[in-house]
């Protein structure tokens, strides 16, 4: 008779376990789809911006070190996001792509900062919709980003609250790091208004 219980304690500990772990494993899914949005964003954005230094070449031939500075930039940012795409949610990964997204932006607001001075490249429609469409895709990752962070905010809570904690730790679910925002400190400021 104790044999029995001990095996019906021993089955419900392990459906138990098994329960956590398809919990956890869906919330782990759920991070990694969430990333996916994002790198499908910035991928979009990636392939815009060889298209927007082609534009901005043709007027601005005095400015080769800023076209240049860009495209390496996001040439960092592919490779970043390559790495991430492959690790998604894991700290020095999404860390790195992060900084190399943060830098990529800091040089893409240097060349619109600089198309500005060329009244006939801001004219151009071509480049108004590149721009409209990276700004468009900028508040498309935003978005996608703070969806990320609410699916890795559901995991963290999951894997860290007791049972859950024993299972995660068992089988290698670690915390994952949210993402920051890649706008600088600049760019995020409110303006201010003077009359």
């Amino acid at each position: 008779m104790t044999a029995y219980i001990a095996l019906a304690v021993v089955v419900v500990i392990v459906i138990w376990a098994i329960a956590l772990y398809n919990r956890l494993r869906t919330h782990k899914n759920q991070v990694e789809n969430a990333f996916a949005q994002i790198d499908v964003q910035l991928k979009r954005r990636h392939d815009l911006i060889p298209n927007l230094v082609e534009v901005a070449r043709g007027y601005m031939q005095h400015e080769a070190q800023t076209l240049e500075a860009v495209i390496r930039a996001r040439g960092e940012a592919v490779s970043a996001a390559d790495k991430a795409r492959q690790s998604p949610g894991k700290a020095q990964v999404m860390g790195a792509l992060m900084a190399a997204e943060q830098v990529l932006g800091g040089q893409m607001g240097r060349l619109m900062a600089l198309a500005e001075a060329y009244p006939t490249l801001k004219a151009d429609a071509r480049m108004q919709q590149l721009s409209e469409e990276i700004t468009s895709t900028e508040n498309r990752i935003g978005f996608a980003r703070q969806s990320y962070n609410d699916e890795v905010l559901d995991f963290n809570n999951q894997a860290g609250q007791f049972p859950d904690l024993i299972v995660a730790r068992l089988v290698g679910f670690v915390h994952l790091d949210m993402l920051a925002s890649t706008q600088s400190e600049q760019e995020r400021a409110v303006p201010q208004v003077r009359f």
